[in-house]
């Protein structure tokens, strides 16, 4: 059985991978978000309200997990650190962070961080997961939507990515797979189009 911390599980992405993974005996979930109180979970699920800046709760969810996913929005560079001394402190090793496409300048036109300074903190948090020490996955997604295509091309860190969109279910696709192969990119950094 695979133990599976969501922290952002009430955001899209979260919602995704828990209906990809719905009452599947193989997978627990514990799902971690300021709304989870308001979620009915599934069977193989647990739910926790709490936000990463609560230390006690994010330690008790963190306990016996085998890989953490993380989807947020708001200040990352302030809530990936207590994330990341939480996994230490649990010996948790490997982390799936869910970052931005454009944080390295890697696509054509205006949606770069050298011209949309919004980027700055998803670039920031990036350099925090990958200097951390764990065994990591950054995804850089362009933008996500509700296609129903369940694949998505891949460029590396310092490559070029010419799309522009990606779904959610292509995304969820990817992580479902590192979750189940845990050495799949790992120690990458990895933007998602199609």
């Amino acid at each position: 059985m695979k133990n599976i911390l969501i922290i952002g599980a009430t955001g899209s992405l979260g919602e995704t991978l828990r209906r990809k993974f719905a009452n599947q005996d193989q997978y627990q979930l514990t799902l971690f978000s300021r709304g989870s109180n308001l979620l009915r979970v599934n069977e193989n699920e647990q739910a926790m309200a709490a936000s990463v800046f609560e230390d006690e709760k994010l330690n008790q969810a963190m306990q016996k997990q085998d890989i953490v996913f993380v989807a947020l929005s708001g200040n990352l560079p302030e809530m990936i650190k207590p994330i990341l001394k939480v996994m230490y402190d649990n010996k948790v090793k490997r982390i799936v962070f869910v970052s931005s496409i454009g944080i390295y300048n890697e696509i054509r036109g205006s949606g770069n961080i050298s011209n949309n300074p919004i980027l700055q903190p998803y670039r920031q948090t990036a350099d925090i997961v990958e200097e951390s020490g764990l065994d990591y996955t950054i995804l850089r997604p362009a933008w996500f939507d509700n296609g129903s295509d369940t694949t998505c091309q891949i460029s590396f860190k310092g490559e070029t990515v010419t799309g522009h969109d990606v779904s959610r279910k292509a995304i969820i696709e990817l992580v479902s797979t590192i979750i189940d192969q845990p050495e799949r990119y790992l120690n990458q950094n990895i933007a998602l189009f199609r």
